[in-house]
């Protein structure tokens, strides 16, 4: 088992500290830019402490893992002191590990492909956690130290990653997006917003196994543009809604055109 810090206590470093603890290794530090989030996400761990600084040249921790907003990311690794022979690795679909070279001689990603929240727990076992590192004993340990918390854990690069992240973005926050839009919807018609849940389910559960193409449905799969029109004179007093819906519908069309 290894020695761990975290760096950055929002939603992925929140549930990741909690997860490698639970799964036996032991948290060293947790630094935040804001010290209560420190502070609290340690009152949720065994004996981990809120580091004020990110000086850690004096930490016993192995591996440190950098989960902060991409935005963040660059400038405090620059500012990172870390003990020798420390590795390090952040957590983020979209950044080049390469940010983290002149804070650590060893270094890499540790992204896992999931969606977090403080509020809710998720089972890591089948998260995929995708690593990268600049030699093979640091992708040996984040291999490790990702085998402990899930059973898929894949090698890729910064380009397949980059790939990855665009679509999660499509399927995971825009399908949310859309999600809150169609709650508004109801609430404005003064609908009960639950009406929807076994719908959202069931697409969910179709689609994984049948597939998107097979699974979709209603009336841009079926080019019923008098059920479209009916619906965009629906959506006049939302235009932003209007051309959602109208450039969804397109790309439904014109591409079960081509099927």
């Amino acid at each position: 088992m290894y020695r761990v810090s975290v760096i950055g206590a929002g939603k992925v470093g929140w549930r990741l500290a909690q997860a490698l603890e639970n799964a036996g290794h032991y948290i060293e530090e947790i630094w935040s830019r804001k010290p209560d989030n420190a502070a609290r996400l340690v009152d949720h761990l065994y004996n981990a402490r809120a580091q004020e600084s990110l000086d850690f040249s004096s930490s016993r921790a192995e591996i440190f893992l950098l989960a902060v907003t991409d935005t963040a990311a660059p400038d405090v690794a620059a500012s990172l002191m870390l003990p020798a022979g420390a590795l390090l690795a952040h957590t983020s679909g979209s950044l080049s590990m390469e940010i983290l070279a002149q804070a650590a001689n060893q270094y890499g990603v540790f992204y896992p492909l999931q969606t977090f929240s403080k509020e809710r727990v998720v089972d890591l076992s089948e998260v995929p956690f995708c690593l990268e590192a600049n030699d093979k004993q640091a992708l040996s340990v984040l291999k490790k130290l990702a085998g402990s918390l899930s059973r898929q854990v894949y090698e890729l690069d910064a380009a397949k990653r980059k790939v990855l992240h665009v679509a999660a973005v499509f399927a995971c926050n825009f399908t949310n997006h859309l999600l809150h839009i169609s709650e508004e919807i109801l609430e404005d018609g003064g609908l009960d917003t639950q009406l929807l849940y076994p719908l959202v389910m069931e697409t969910i559960h179709k689609s994984m196994e049948l597939g998107p193409t097979q699974a979709q449905t209603g009336p841009a799969v079926r080019d019923d543009h008098q059920v479209m029109d009916a619906h965009l004179q629906q959506l006049e007093e939302e235009p932003e809604w209007a051309e959602l819906y109208y450039l969804l519908s397109r790309d439904i069309i014109r591409r079960h055109r081509q099927e």
